[in-house]
């Protein structure tokens, strides 16, 4: 966020040759990409209707569709400056709000549906409590730090709806997982952003790639994926992690050195 403050009732500074609108052409390819981008609702509406049909695998392919839309309309957008284009829609609102609805809403309906997470008040309450730390998480305007990486558990549920269905976890370990990832929404580690993050950024964006693909393949082996694939996946998240907490600790090094 800038942190000049400008009045309200001031005139906005009129935008320089660079960064006027293109012509129609170009805003019609920005509000492409913002339809591409709100798709994402709809393939929201379409995994919870799958849901109310008890097709878990059918859910679970529409959330790696919505991963793979996430994951390519923000490079979109820079691409094609759709916030030069069109200035005045919020493209970054309707991402956050997108987001929310599949990577935080529909996976704990899913799991809430599917008995993941036990029965009765206990697992309401176990489904909301993630749902309101993200609230939180997607309101903070520190949620994506200047160097391109999330503050707090990145509100990754539909990853973590994934491995539970995938390893057919049950009740107690749903739980503990589900709280501590809660409370890491709110401890301030930083972690990678794949398609943003510049360290590493191209190892990064092939191990994401080859992580998309492991989950395609663990899905099509379900009931029964393969110790294998479920390995390559696996390794992934222990890359991400050790990688976001190494770029957390220098990010921490590089500020304690600068005092």
């Amino acid at each position: 966020m800038d942190s000049t403050h400008v009045s309200r009732d001031a005139a906005p500074p009129s935008p320089g040759p660079q960064e006027r609108p293109g012509g129609p052409g170009r805003q019609l390819a920005a509000w492409l990409v913002h339809l591409y981008t709100a798709s994402g609702t709809a393939l929201a509406m379409l995994t919870l209707i799958a849901v109310l049909d008890r097709d878990l695998e059918r859910a679970l392919w529409l959330a790696l569709v919505a991963m793979l839309v996430d994951g390519t309309d923000g490079m979109l957008a820079r691409a094609l400056e759709v916030k030069r284009h069109v200035p005045w829609f919020d493209g970054a609102l309707l991402d956050n709000i997108v987001d929310y609805l599949t990577y935080a809403f529909t996976p704990m309906v899913l799991l809430w549906s599917f008995g993941y997470l036990g029965e009765g008040t206990s697992a309401t309450v176990l489904a909301v409590v993630p749902l309101l730390a993200s609230a939180y998480q997607f309101c903070r305007v520190d949620a994506k730090t200047d160097d391109h990486l999330f503050l707090g558990f990145p509100s990754y549920w539909n990853i973590l709806a994934f491995y539970v269905v995938v390893m057919d976890l049950g009740t107690p370990v749903v739980t503990v997982l589900l709280l501590v990832c809660t409370v890491l929404v709110f401890v301030p580690v930083g972690y990678v952003y794949p398609s943003r993050t510049e360290s590493l950024q191209a190892l990064t964006l092939v191990l994401t790639t080859t992580w998309l693909a492991a989950y395609a393949v663990l899905l099509a082996q379900l009931p029964d994926p393969s110790p294998v694939w479920l390995a390559v996946s696996l390794a992934y998240v222990a890359y991400y992690v050790v990688l976001s907490f190494w770029l957390t600790g220098r990010r921490r090094a590089r500020v304690h050195a600068a005092r």
